[in-house]
């Protein structure tokens, strides 16, 4: 099929899924903002010459009313990292190179931030192949493409809480896949273990065992239903001596999410992910902010309504706190 062709099938797939949920999940109270949400879309589309085929309506109909939310930790100088890696991070007022003193609300009207990374392996990632394998795409050359697809998660947290050391097996695909259908190609898959629950420990980097995702599982996803890419919430794919599912995946050109957060307020299906990254010339690490995007009737999240226009004011100002290494609300 040609990309044009794929490219709007996917589209119409997209919108169809989002608007009939939304449709179905209504209350007859917001009639009113759907319609009035119709004449922003159609004035919008009238008065710039835009076709109501154009994205726009994709959005208006259906992920203005989307419920978002956030699959990434906050990054604080004391976040889990790999021990070979250095331990913490450094958070610093940025100063003015000249005169050696911080920029400061007071005087200069604006403050920055230093920071001085151990390793771009740090927080919530998206593992690009040159993490291990130099032949193949650095974080830099991760294509446009992976910006928005349709999200699978797979719970295993039950099994985790029994074992600790529990790895998705292949089984366990196929068992979401006999309740939910087949995984979508071009999809992300998540892992839920709920181990995200454990980030605040000091130890996290560390713990032993941790969930995993097992090799046969990793190659049933790519090779047999062509996945974009999988994740899971510990610092490690697998707990083998080789590392041996991480190692499969980027030598063969397949990136990964590591320490994704709150996958325990995800549907196993109907959501869509966002995907970002910072673009490190030759970065063999990226950090990465993944957003879920849900159907209007899901109960967690947060929509475009509740957050449109300027940001709030908060009723207290940002301060540095020299005993944690960064700003806080105080």
């Amino acid at each position: 099929m040609p990309q044009s062709r794929q490219l709007a099938l996917c589209v119409v797939l997209t919108y169809i899924s989002l608007s009939v949920c939304y449709e179905s999940c209504k209350q007859p109270s917001e009639t009113y903002r759907a319609e009035a949400t119709e004449a922003v879309a159609a004035e919008a589309d009238a008065s710039t010459g835009h076709s109501r085929s154009s994205l726009w309506s994709l959005y208006y109909k259906g992920l203005q009313h989307a419920k978002y939310i956030d699959l990434s930790h906050v990054l604080k100088p004391a976040a889990p990292i790999w021990k070979g890696f250095g331990h913490p991070q450094q958070f610093q007022p940025a100063k003015d190179p000249a005169t050696g003193k911080a920029y400061s609300y007071s005087s200069s009207g604006f403050e920055a931030t230093s920071y001085l990374l151990q390793s771009d392996q740090f927080g919530t990632q998206l593992d690009p192949p040159a993490h291990w394998a130099p032949h193949y795409p650095a974080i830099d050359e991760i294509p446009p493409t992976y910006a928005v697809r349709p999200l699978v998660v797979i719970n295993v947290a039950d099994k985790v809480a029994a074992n600790a050391g529990y790895h998705l097996q292949a089984q366990d695909v196929l068992d979401w896949e006999r309740q939910h259908g087949r995984v979508p190609a071009g999809s992300v898959v998540m892992v839920r273990s709920d181990w995200h629950k454990k980030w605040g420990q000091p130890d996290f980097a560390s713990l032993l065992p941790f969930p995993g995702v097992g090799l046969e599982a990793l190659q049933l996803l790519h090779l047999q239903r062509g996945i974009l890419f999988h994740g899971h919430e510990p610092l490690d794919t697998d707990g083998t001596p080789s590392l041996e599912g991480e190692a499969w995946l980027l030598h063969n050109g397949y990136a990964q999410a590591e320490g994704v957060a709150n996958l325990d307020q995800l549907p196993p299906t109907g959501c869509l992910i966002s995907i970002g990254f910072p673009r490190f010339a030759g970065g063999t690490g990226g950090l990465a902010r993944y957003v879920a995007i849900c159907p209007p009737s899901w109960q967690h999240g947060v929509t475009v309504q509740e957050t449109a226009g300027a940001l709030p004011q908060h009723d207290k100002p940002l301060q540095w706190d020299t005993k944690l290494g960064y700003r806080v609300r105080k």
